[in-house]
């Protein structure tokens, strides 16, 4: 006899794909969502939905956006000579919570891990590359977690980089090794910027 119907087994089955979901969990979410008054419910399949053909990346910096250009490459008054790579687009948040960077911004989408099968085509390289084209491009501050993943994916792109004539800099060591941006708060994430190097 099975436990539940089976379209409360694809709900839970559902959320559980979701990363730092387990079954437990995953079974407390979809009886949440079920005990949710059907106006509710239908409220959050309409906002994944909208999500879903809404929001895309932005063709300038790669950051998700739900406009033609993304509201950072599209101001102005931002200095579009910096560029500050990260990984992820929750790490374009972290740092714009410091409410210091002035530059814009590249995100990869991943970074460079071979265990989990990802290299330079995975992510988002090349379109880090094309920016360069323009000649617009002075600094290229490297901002990715400072584990292994991240150093390697920072040392490769310096690589890259640094023949095109573009200063290339690392965030300062203020962030503890083995944490993620999205985790660090704002005055840690201030020092980093401030006490960036070469690389």
């Amino acid at each position: 006899m099975k436990e539940f119907p089976n379209a409360m087994e694809r709900l839970t089955e559902q959320f559980a794909r979701l990363p730092g979901i387990g079954g437990k969990t995953a079974q407390r979410l979809a009886f949440f969502v079920l005990g949710l008054p059907d106006e509710q419910a239908q409220a959050f399949a309409d906002a994944i939905i909208e999500a879903k053909k809404t929001v895309k990346t932005c063709p300038v910096c790669q950051n998700l956006t739900d406009e033609e250009v993304c509201p950072v490459c599209a101001d102005p008054n931002r200095d579009h000579g910096i560029v500050c790579v990260v990984a992820e687009p929750k790490d374009v948040i972290a740092m714009e919570r410091a409410r210091e960077y002035r530059g814009t911004y590249h995100v990869l989408h991943g970074v460079i891990s071979p265990l989990n099968h990802v290299g330079p085509n995975e992510i988002r390289v090349k379109e880090l590359l094309a920016r360069m084209e323009s000649g617009e491009v002075r600094e290229v501050i490297m901002a990715t977690n400072p584990d292994v993943e991240g150093e390697a994916t920072a040392m490769y792109l310096s690589r890259l980089l640094r023949p095109l004539g573009v200063k290339v800099t690392r965030l300062a060591y203020g962030i503890p090794v083995g944490s993620r941006l999205e985790y660090t708060d704002e005055v840690t994430l201030l020092r980093a910027l401030e006490g960036r190097r070469e690389i």
